[in-house]
């Protein structure tokens, strides 16, 4: 998702720079403390390292990725990662950096994504498909309604809305691992629609990395726009676009690649034309347990995706 790159310049020269030369030099100070001694730490606890300075937890964040575009090398290059917020369930077994053997089929309710992601090492499973869930509320859901047992072996995953930097990274081990399918799951909506594309194409904001972000090959499994009527789901059940969605829209429309994506950008289409959104719960509608037990299963079985 690379476009035309934005040129930041900082002079220490000029005045109205001068705080934020100090900020960029005090961050690759802190870099490089880390890397020398061999240590991690988060964004979060940098900013606590000197509130005063930073002012705000943003402010340290665009100096963090301005200097990572400088020199072109992921955060974590640097020592500096992101806390994770994503969970994972299913056949899947791996060690993490400090030894930890983690099993990922013995929660009821996941575990977390880990922060060293590139590092973890023994990966095991026998999992069929990844699928990747834009909710934590759905992936409950699934986990509740047994659908690991219904369709083992396989691995549900989600970065609980939009996805964290660790998770599109879980996501990209597994698919360059395990070579199998990995599918999604998100709103028929503009916004559900552009996370999918985040694992898809990567992000605007961490453009220069995403070769080692993005999984290419994700499907789109559903919500389609074009399930709503031929699931017959309640309007009652639907919610309307907003303006929001609207320009969301537009703007999804006018990317570079949108164009390359003809049943995507049907789909879309079909969204707009029905001027109604649909969230994963609306299947709750049509009965409670019909999106675990009907729709996901028969989607995977009859390949339903795009």
């Amino acid at each position: 998702m690379k476009g035309k790159p934005a040129l930041t310049e900082v002079r220490f020269d000029a005045a109205n720079s001068v705080k934020k030369f100090g900020i960029t030099l005090r961050v690759v100070a802190m870099c490089y403390t880390l890397v020398q001694s061999n240590t991690y730490s988060t964004k979060r606890d940098l900013y606590y390292n000197d509130t005063k300075l930073f002012g705000s937890q943003s402010t340290l964040d665009e100096t963090m990725e301005n200097i990572c575009c400088m020199l072109n090398v992921p955060r974590r290059s640097l020592h500096v990662l992101a806390t994770s917020k994503g969970f994972i369930a299913g056949d899947l077994k791996f060690t993490e950096v400090d030894g930890n053997h983690v099993d990922c089929s013995t929660s009821k309710t996941g575990v977390l994504v880990p922060v060293h992601v590139q590092d973890i090492s023994n990966v095991q499973s026998r999992a069929r498909f990844v699928l990747v869930v834009e909710k934590d509320a759905t992936f409950q859901k699934l986990l509740d309604d047994g659908m690991l047992e219904d369709m083992w072996p396989c691995i549900i995953i989600t970065g609980k809305g939009f996805p964290d930097v660790n998770t599109r990274l879980m996501v990209r081990k597994l698919w360059t691992t395990l070579q199998i399918p990995i599918l999604g799951l998100v709103d028929a909506d503009p916004h559900g629609l552009e996370i999918l594309c985040v694992y898809k194409f990567g992000s605007k904001s961490m453009s220069y990395e995403s070769h080692s972000l993005t999984v290419p090959c994700i499907r789109w499994l559903g919500i389609l726009p074009s399930d709503i009527d031929r699931l017959q789901v309640p309007r009652d059940a639907l919610i309307p676009l907003s303006k929001s969605d609207l320009r969301k829209a537009k703007e999804l429309m006018r990317r570079p690649y949108y164009k390359h994506l003809p049943d995507w950008m049907k789909e879309m289409q079909v969204l707009l034309d029905l001027g109604r959104k649909a969230e994963i719960q609306c299947l709750t509608a049509i009965s409670r347990d019909y999106l675990t037990k009907v729709y996901v299963p028969s989607k995977i079985k009859y390949g339903g995706w795009i």
